[in-house]
């Protein structure tokens, strides 16, 4: 058996340099660490050129990654760098830890990462489900703003689908538009106005098909903008309009299917109707009259 002695550093901050754990104090509700930097002289983020002379000292504090079941508060003191090159437009900078501190964050690095992986596998809710039992502080809108906009490509998909969604229902409506080959999304416009649509389509050309819903703007915005694109209804909207369609048949000849359902139930011979508590004794019953074959085996 090998005993494995880790420092304060080992165990908050593993494989991290260039930082010091000054103290750990046991909080009611999680681990209050204290770092500070221990790098002499740190790079300018405009020109790179590295300083040493120190403007003044303060505080951050930033969310860390639970340790043992309890939420880590962060305290980091960094310093403020002069920057000496003339031609830098900056005169000072403040320094950034690798692996524990980012510009205008209040989470650490490794507490990113994770929000990230959460709010990317899960979304908002769910995933902020799994953060309280993981004892990492994340709401659903803390988990939503780590998801990075997907770029937006030069030109439109082959197969573009539109399709409206809302932010508060009947209130806050937008339009997707994603690639139905690929099943990646492409945009999210801001409204689902027709100019909009149309607008986006005249600046991101090469759509043949585009599979949409049923709302007129949308019709207006392709025939308008890509007119010589093919246009389908999506899956949902087919069947929807065949459901539909047999809901309105069936409505308008109600009578024949009550007249044709009536003469199938007349032309069905009529079976005997047991009492529940009698079918019991009839199975026990026959299955004690069937007899049950035996097998004669000789003594030789």
């Amino acid at each position: 058996m090998v005993d494995v002695c880790l420092s304060a550093e080992g165990v908050f901050l593993p494989g991290i340099r260039g930082v010091r754990v000054e103290c750990v104090k046991a909080l009611v509700d999680g681990t209050l660490v204290r770092l500070s930097g221990t790098c002499s002289s740190r790079a300018c983020p405009d020109c790179g050129v590295a300083s040493r002379r120190v403007h003044s000292r303060y505080g951050r504090q930033l969310d860390g990654c639970p340790v043992a079941g309890r939420p880590v508060l962060v305290r980091l003191t960094v310093r403020r760098f002069f920057c000496d090159t003339p031609t830098c437009g900056r005169r000072t900078f403040v320094e950034q830890v690798d692996g524990v501190s980012e510009p205008y964050q209040r989470a650490s690095s490794s507490l990113r990462f994770v929000l990230g992986s959460v709010a990317t596998e899960l979304g908002g809710r769910p995933g902020a489900g799994l953060c309280r039992k993981l004892s990492v502080p994340a709401g659903r809108m803390r988990l939503l703003g780590h998801l990075d906009a997907p770029a937006v490509p030069d030109r439109a998909p082959r197969v573009l689908g539109v399709d409206e969604f809302a932010f508060r229902h009947g209130r806050r409506y937008r339009t997707i538009l994603v690639d139905v080959e690929t099943h990646q999304l492409v945009d999210v416009l801001p409204d689902r106005s027709s100019e909009t649509l149309a607008d986006w389509l005249r600046d991101h050309a090469g759509a043949e098909v585009v599979c949409r819903d049923r709302a007129s703007a949308y019709t207006r915005a392709v025939k308008e903008a890509a007119p010589g694109a093919t246009e389908v209804a999506d899956r949902w909207h087919l069947l929807r309009n065949l459901s539909l369609a047999v809901e309105r048949v069936c409505h308008e000849h109600r009578v024949c299917l009550r007249k044709y359902a009536e003469q199938q139930r007349q032309a069905q011979p009529r079976q005997l109707k047991v009492p529940v508590e009698r079918r019991g004794r009839l199975l026990l019953r026959k299955r004690r009259s069937t007899p049950v074959p035996c097998t004669v085996i000789s003594a030789g």
